[in-house]
């Protein structure tokens, strides 16, 4: 994990000049799948796992941008949009130059160093965390202020505008509005949230079961447009249906035959789901930790057969945790296809369910899995180097 001031030292080092060091975090989701795009209900908490950005201005327009994560450079020029690369790891932070470009917030060029620990491909948002790590840099650089909420939906539409990736919200908006030691309820139409304290005897812990499925992307934006095609035959028949979050259980039940069994089961997740967030919700507030469980699995399992975006690999992480002690929920986390589980695990069994579980999958799969033992973190910030 890099540190403010080594990263400081490392841009001085290719860069020279004295830069701004911003820092955005990856995050994980409780519970609440694949409903952010369906203005639902998510449940995301931001870990410690960070991109970090320093970042000087320069006296043109170029972005000239250096990863330590790839040990590759590259360059940009905000006078020639249409040079955005889109398969490399500089669309992300190029696209939200272009994005605040075009929201009325004018840049100066800059050299921006890029270091990250948030694991990459694992589901944990590392594209959001060098989103809005790279936006609090340009920002602070060119002399702008911008509001979280507001720099998360910028982020957003950069990800959807510029890099193709029809993502929702959640990502970009827990990596602003991150708090410690929370998770939040997040409604992904009003972007109201409630701040949900976890408890202190309970670690978030993250399996990354270092698979990810080449279909992931395609599969993603194929959801989202089955869940579009369900909204658009039930408000035939339900007026005022904008996204399948206005659709109860009972109604869609009611008007099945107007879909395809897939449209049916992809509407089916996302109702339920958005259910199961409020009821997690309420059973951390209210102490219920028995109820966590079932939640839980019962989101894998609609996760896994409804919203078909489950794996083997993920499939076999999650019965691999429900056999260890002090575990109170596991499932699925993220888009699917691969990248990792989300346990909620006793504070003193994490170590043990750690070393149990690693050791587990690699005997069944031949893979040694990454296993992180997280708390929730802040959200993006300006780090002062003295």
């Amino acid at each position: 994990m890099v540190t403010p001031h080594e990263l400081y030292a490392h841009f001085q080092s290719r860069f020279g000049g004295t830069p701004v060091i911003s820092r955005a975090p990856g995050r994980i989701n409780l519970i609440g799948e694949h409903t952010d795009y369906n203005q639902g209900f998510v449940f995301p908490a931001a870990i410690q796992f960070s991109c970090w950005v320093a970042a000087a201005k320069r006296n043109d327009r170029k972005l000239v941008l250096y990863s330590e994560n790839f040990s590759e450079s590259a360059e940009a020029d905000l006078d020639i949009p249409g040079m955005l690369n889109t398969v490399s790891w500089s669309a992300y932070p190029v696209s939200v130059a272009l994005a605040l470009e075009q929201a009325g917030y004018p840049l100066h060029g800059a050299n921006l160093y890029v270091s990250s620990d948030v694991p990459l491909g694992a589901g944990l948002s590392s594209s959001a965390a060098i989103e809005v790590s790279t936006a609090r840099a340009h920002l602070e650089i060119s002399g702008h202020s911008l509001d979280r909420r507001e720099l998360a939906l910028l982020c957003q539409r950069a990800e959807n505008d510029f890099v193709g990736a029809r993502c929702g919200i959640m990502d970009q908006f827990i990596s602003t509005q991150g708090i410690a030691g929370c998770a939040l309820v997040l409604d992904c139409r009003s972007l109201e949230f409630q701040a949900i304290h976890l408890p202190q005897d309970m670690h978030l812990v993250i399996c990354n079961t270092r698979v990810k499925h080449e279909n992931a992307s395609g599969e993603y934006n194929a959801r989202r447009s089955e869940c579009e095609t369900a909204v658009t035959q039930l408000a035939a028949v339900l007026p005022g249906v904008a996204s399948l979050r206005d659709v109860t259980i009972s109604q869609l039940e009611q008007h099945r035959s107007r879909l395809t069994d897939i449209g049916y089961r992809r509407a089916r997740h996302v109702i339920t789901e958005n259910a199961r967030v409020h009821k997690m919700a309420q059973a951390l507030q209210t102490g219920q930790r028995s109820d966590l469980a079932q939640l839980m699995v019962d989101s894998h399992r609609s996760l896994r057969d409804d919203y078909e975006v489950s794996c083997p690999e993920l499939d076999l992480m999650v019965e691999i945790a429900s056999r260890q002690r002090g575990l109170y929920g596991a499932r699925m986390t993220g888009g699917g296809f691969g990248g990792c589980t989300i346990n909620l695990v006793k504070s003193a069994d994490a170590p043990q369910f750690q070393r149990s579980v690693g050791a587990a999958y690699e005997r069944e799969t031949g893979l040694r899995p990454d296993i992180y033992i997280c708390t929730a973190s802040s959200g993006a910030e300006i780090i002062h180097v003295a």
